[in-house]
C-alpha cells in the first residue's frame, strides 16, 4: 500500500480550447473535473496501476467533499481531516500544442490543531504503507518545517518517505533525511540557487541535495528526461513520445511508477519514465493504466550524457 499526504488539495477543472485569446470570450472544446493536487495525483496513478493506495488530506466546504467523492469513485480511500476553510478549486486551461495556463487558487489556512490532526492521521495510516508519499505546496498555517517533522515521525515509525516539494519546505525537510525526493528541473535549480544547463548541471544538483541530506532524488527534466542519483549510482532515462496532450499531473505519475516498481535502481527509474510519458499523452490530469504504458519506448543508461544541453533548462527564479 502507497499512503500519500497532500497537505494543500483541490478540485481541478481542466478545459481544452483551441487558443488562449486574452480578453475574448473562450469556448471549450473539452472540459474535465478531477481530484487534484500532487499527493492525490499519484493517489490516482497508484490505484490505475491496480495498487492499494490511501490518501490524507485535510478536506472541507463543498469542493472538499466532492474531492472525497470523486475519489472514492475512483476505487482510493481517503482519510480525510475536516478543517474550517474550504478546499481551492484551481482551472487549467488546455491548447492542442500542449501549452498550458493553470490559475491555482491559494487554499485554506490551517489551525495548529488542524495541522497537528494531519500529522496524527499520516502516523495512524503509516503502519501498513510500504511508502509515503507526501507532496505538493504547504497551505497557509503550515511552517516550511511541517514536512521535516512529518519525515521524522515517519522514520521514527520504520516508514519510508518519498517528497515531493520545492523551496524552503524542501530544503527543510532534508535534514530529516527523505528516502527519496522528487524536484523538477526549476526545482531542482532552485534548491542550489543556479541555473541547470546541461544533464551534467542536473546530475551535480542532485548530489548536492544528497549531501544536504536526501537518500536519493529523483528529478524529472521535462521532455529531456529523468535520472535518479543515489548510493548506488546514477542513471539517466527518457521516453519517446508521439504528441504531447497535456503535462498535468505527469510528474506525480512518474513518482507513482517509481514507487510501484519498488522505489529504487534503474528498473524503478524507468517504471517512472514510463508513467510520466503515457501520463502526458492523456488529456487533462487523467492518469496512465498499465494498457497505456510502452516500456520498449523507455531508455534507462549508466553512461550519463553530461554534456547534453537541457531543452528546458531549470532556472532558480
Amino acid at each position: 500500500m502507497i499512503l500519500t499526504v497532500t497537505p494543500n488539495p483541490s478540485l481541478d477543472r481542466t478545459y481544452e480550447v483551441p487558443a488562449l485569446d486574452r480578453g475574448e470570450v473562450l469556448r471549450a472544446t473539452a472540459e474535465r473535473m478531477d481530484p487534484g493536487g500532487k499527493g492525490v495525483n499519484v493517489s490516482r496513478a497508484v490505484a490505475a496501476a491496480g495498487h492499494r493506495t490511501v490518501a490524507v488530506m485535510p478536506l472541507g466546504g463543498a469542493p472538499g467533499a466532492l474531492v472525497a467523492e470523486l475519489l472514492a469513485g475512483q476505487g482510493i480511500e481517503v482519510a480525510a481531516v475536516p478543517v474550517t476553510g474550504g478546499t481551492r478549486s484551481n482551472i487549467a486551461l488546455a491548447e492542442p500544442d500542449g501549452t498550458l495556463t493553470k490559475i491555482n487558487a491559494p487554499g485554506p489556512e490551517l489551525s495548529a490543531a488542524e495541522a497537528e490532526s494531519l500529522l496524527s492521521m499520516t502516523a495512524a495510516h503509516s503502519v501498513s504503507a510500504s511508502w509515503i508519499a507526501c507532496c505538493g505546496s504547504l497551505p497557509r498555517g503550515l511552517a516550511p518545517e511541517w514536512y521535516a517533522e512529518l519525515v521524522a515521525r515517519a522514520h521514527a515509525a520504520g516508514a519510508r518517505v518519498a517528497l515531493d516539494t520545492s523551496g524552503p519546505s524542501l530544503l527543510a525537510a532534508l535534514r530529516s533525511h527523505p528516502d527519496v525526493v522528487k524536484p523538477n528541473a526549476d526545482e531542482l535549480a532552485q534548491a542550489v540557487d543556479r541555473p541547470l544547463a546541461t544533464v551534467g548541471d542536473a546530475v551535480k544538483a542532485a548530489e548536492e541535495l544528497r549531501e544536504l541530506g536526501a537518500r536519493a532524488v529523483l528529478a524529472s527534466l521535462g521532455g529531456d528526461g529523468q535520472l535518479l542519483s543515489c548510493a548506488a549510482g546514477t542513471w539517466f532515462g527518457h521516453a519517446s513520445v508521439a504528441a504531447v496532450r497535456s503535462n498535468v499531473g505527469a510528474g506525480d505519475a512518474s513518482l507513482a511508477g517509481f514507487l510501484a516498481a519498488g522505489g529504487e535502481g534503474p528498473d524503478a527509474l524507468a517504471a517512472a519514465i514510463a508513467h510520466g510519458a503515457a501520463a502526458v499523452q492523456l488529456p487533462g490530469s487523467v492518469m496512465p493504466t498499465p494498457a497505456d504504458l510502452d516500456p520498449s519506448a523507455v531508455t534507462v543508461t549508466a553512461d550519463i550524457p553530461l554534456d547534453r544541453v537541457l531543452t528546458e533548462q531549470g532556472s532558480p527564479r
